[in-house]
């Protein structure tokens, strides 16, 4: 027997479509049904490559006497985060507020009308200590339902009431004249690392989230030696330890542990895209080889693993038909098996294959480089590294959630534009020519390639930047008036309020994280905060400046400075909540020009140069960044300021040099 999802353009909700339970998506059919029949609905919200997900389908959703518990008693509702993480940002927010912590999988209950009454993670499928499991709950609820509806209507209102607070915060922030200059933020945003930075690298106890943009941040301050401490230990830990697969070449979503030794074995696409370009920037600016490779072998990860004809797939699952993370795991008697004596040793040790298994429960080992090695793998193990290789990819594999989510492409291009291989730079290319074909209809931007829901904003938001980063890199300017075309899109449908100009700077309450046209929503969320992935306010904040100072369009220009006006509270007081803004502020406020007429040599030094505002001109289109300017020269502009011609690579690099001492001073 199969139900409403087995038909659905999710793969998540696919993976449920053989369920007892009888779901439901999220839409006007479960609510008109919820009020019908007068009863709650259990909203499940997870996505693909989620481990605890699978548990909880497993042991509840796959259960006979729980699933009849849950149709009898409540509208069963599933969602896909990834699909739908407008739904997602509401709930969790409800989660937290109820819970005090959040994560997935994330169950909910609402009212008919979609109010939060009640609201957890996983929930076991009976009770355990201090814990009760997904009967009781589920009793629990149908009891307060039926006999405390008034208690019931009194906590909705009040988590509704928590819940507008949170996915609005911004709307709550007193903003007088912008106060703070891009010095101040960067100095107390850096201070207020430095004090996060944990001894095992990166910023937190277990578990061990990559957080990018961090180190982005800390990047200008390079010069500074415990900023380069922090910046050296937390690169080196996450490419040489648990967090990075290297057999296969990726990183996984988090490290379960304080010391980067064990994984949770999801793969996602915006993880590899994001830490590509930390590792390329870091590489850059620290003249660092072997942050280089990572780069490297990162993008090299997304064309081969990740891409198909349609785009890149959004996902790995972090467990195979043998269990969790068992496609990853060695002992040292499988490596036995496959290598000579000789060999197996030296791939051992290398890899920290440890006999009884280290930093694995199951007793099996997750591959590590041990201290001296060298990222790349030394020639006389290519040939033992192979040959382990073609024996796990005979294991059962993960899974695959095959959407195209148009944010997470968009990320994917800007960070694979930034490759200095030519092949790398020509498929990106491609990938963002079938963008429009995949996911826009003449009318409507979808977020996955299934055009089922509208785009988010920062779906729009990362496409305008792809568009505008294509155009520094070739200097087509066809793909900056697709850049113009997004962000009239990205203006008309996720701004609220009336829009600022170049005349009348402070007007306009911000971008709203879904489409105006959603109407299946209880709120309408403003996202502010950056976590995993940078925030739609920031990335909005990024195109918008980036847009502005390479078409010169003082409109645009306006309104992402009135962004930046109405998070100004955030970035005084805790640009560590915003991180991502913070480096948009630095392309706002102090953008850096490089301008590279023709196709000379020249404009290959300038590839090379990085800091957050730094913008491209090349070609010989008819931007004003290039009118007599001359072939072959380098002109480097702050605002629009521009410095004597540079003809040399060297003249070019004091010339940043120079500039750059200057920025990140204090």
């Amino acid at each position: 027997m199969t139900n409403r999802l087995a038909n659905s353009s999710s793969p998540y909700l696919r993976q449920h479509g053989e369920n007892p339970v009888d779901w439901y998506e999220w839409g006007a059919e479960a609510f008109a049904k919820a009020v019908e029949l007068d009863r709650p609905i259990f909203l499940s919200v997870g996505y693909a490559a989620c481990h605890w997900c699978h548990v909880m389908a497993h042991e509840s959703f796959e259960s006979p006497e729980i699933a009849a518990m849950i149709n009898e008693h409540f509208i069963a509702v599933k969602v896909d985060r990834e699909e739908r993480p407008d739904i997602d940002a509401i709930y969790m927010a409800a989660t937290q507020a109820i819970g005090g912590h959040g994560g997935w999988p994330m169950t909910v209950f609402l009212t008919p009308d979609a109010r939060p009454f009640m609201a957890g993670t996983y929930y076991p499928p009976d009770d355990r200590p201090g814990q009760p499991g997904m009967p009781r709950l589920l009793t629990a609820m149908h009891e307060a339902w039926e006999y405390q509806r008034d208690t019931v209507e009194e906590q909705a209102a009040s988590v509704v009431t928590a819940v507008e607070r949170e996915t609005r915060y911004i709307d709550r922030l007193e903003v007088g004249s912008p106060g703070a200059s891009v010095s101040d933020i960067r100095a107390t945003l850096t201070r207020q690392l430095l004090e996060r930075a944990d001894a095992d690298g990166g910023f937190s106890g277990a578990p061990k989230f990559p957080r990018p943009s961090y180190i982005r941040a800390l990047l200008p301050s390079w010069d500074r030696p415990e900023v380069a401490d922090v910046i050296t230990d937390t690169l080196n830990v996450m490419s040489r330890r648990g967090l990075y697969d290297h057999l296969a070449g990726g990183v996984a979503r988090y490290c379960v542990d304080a010391e980067w030794r064990v994984p949770h074995y999801e793969k996602m696409l915006s993880d590899q895209a994001l830490l590509a370009q930390c590792y390329r920037e870091a590489a850059a600016v620290a003249t660092h080889r072997e942050w280089a490779l990572v780069a490297d072998e990162l993008t090299e990860t997304m064309l081969t693993q990740f891409l198909t004809p349609r785009g890149f797939v959004a996902s790995f699952d972090a467990d195979t038909a043998d269990g969790e993370g068992r496609h990853v795991t060695w002992t040292a008697e499988e490596i036995a098996d496959i290598l000579p004596e000789n060999e197996a040793a030296m791939f051992c040790a290398r890899y920290q294959i440890a006999p009884g298994g280290e930093g694995d429960d199951h007793g099996r080992s997750v591959p590590r480089l041990a201290g001296g090695e060298t990222f790349a793998v030394p020639a006389e193990l290519a040939s033992a590294v192979a040959r382990v290789r073609e024996m796990r990819d005979t294991r059962p594999q993960p899974t695959i959630d095959d959407k195209i989510i148009l944010e997470w492409n968009a990320m994917a291009i800007v960070a694979i534009l930034r490759s200095p291989t030519p092949r790398h730079v020509h498929t990106a290319l491609e990938v963002l020519a079938q963008l429009p074909v995949s996911h826009f209809d003449g009318v409507t931007w979808w977020r996955t390639d299934a055009r089922q829901h509208f785009a988010t904003a920062a779906d729009i938001a990362w496409l305008a930047l792809a568009y505008c980063v294509a155009f520094e890199v070739t200097g087509d300017t066809s793909q900056l008036g697709r850049a113009e075309h997004v962000i009239t899109y990205l203006l008309t449908h996720f701004w609220e309020g009336d829009l600022p100009n170049a005349t009348i700077a402070h007007r306009g309450h911000g971008i709203c994280h879904s489409d105006i046209r959603n109407t299946d929503l209880p709120i309408r969320a403003k996202e502010i905060f950056d976590g995993a992935t940078p925030s739609s306010h920031a990335m909005a904040t990024e195109a918008l400046a980036r847009y502005a100072h390479l078409a010169e369009n003082p409109h645009v220009l306006a309104v992402a400075r009135h962004l930046r006006f109405l998070a100004e509270p955030l970035l005084i007081e805790h640009p560590v909540t915003v991180p991502d803004l913070a480096l948009a502020v630095q392309t706002l406020d102090q953008p850096l020009v490089i301008v590279t007429p023709g196709s000379a040599d020249i404009a290959a030094i300038a590839d090379d140069v990085w800091l957050p505002q730094v913008i491209r001109v090349r070609g010989d289109g008819p931007s004003p960044w290039l009118t007599d300017r001359r072939a072959g020269e380098a002109y480097l502009c702050e605002g629009s300021t521009c410095l004597m011609p540079a003809v040399t690579g060297d003249e070019l690099r004091a010339q940043v040099a120079s500039v750059r001492e200057r920025m990140v001073s204090w």
